[in-house]
């Protein structure tokens, strides 16, 4: 099964269920990339030290785009429009939730990328300092 017709099938609710399943899914897929983004910019601000931060926010953005694709083909692929159980509202809630962990994980990206930048440069001038 090839990619796209993978996501048809999570679009249109898979093989069992209601039209509501796949806007559930890109629903659940959003709250994960925005979970994950949240706790990318905990590693970056020195609240968790586990972890990497830069490849957080790298699978925050990922996840945040899968769910907003998902919800994206959820809507282009239902029947009718708000209110008739298909779940196109819950679609057009995903898309936001989608694009806030893309923006999440963005922000926890640049500011681990000024981290390392800060850290390097500590060391560079601890090096030249005990010379």
């Amino acid at each position: 099964m090839s990619a796209a017709a993978a996501l048809m099938v999570a679009a249109e609710g898979g093989v069992i269920g209601d039209g509501r399943t796949g806007a559930n899914l890109a629903l659940g897929v959003g709250l994960i990339g925005v979970a994950l983004a949240a706790l990318a910019l905990a590693r970056v601000a020195g609240r968790i030290s586990t972890g990497n931060a830069r490849l957080g926010a790298l699978s925050a953005m990922a996840v945040g785009l899968a769910g907003t694709a998902l919800a994206a083909l959820h809507l282009a692929t239902s029947s009718g429009g708000p209110g008739t159980g298909n779940g196109t509202v819950g679609a057009i809630g995903a898309i936001p939730l989608g694009l806030i962990a893309m923006a999440l994980g963005r922000r926890a990206l640049t500011h681990s990328r000024r981290t390392e930048r800060t850290a390097e440069r500590i060391e560079h001038d601890r090096g030249f300092g005990a010379a």
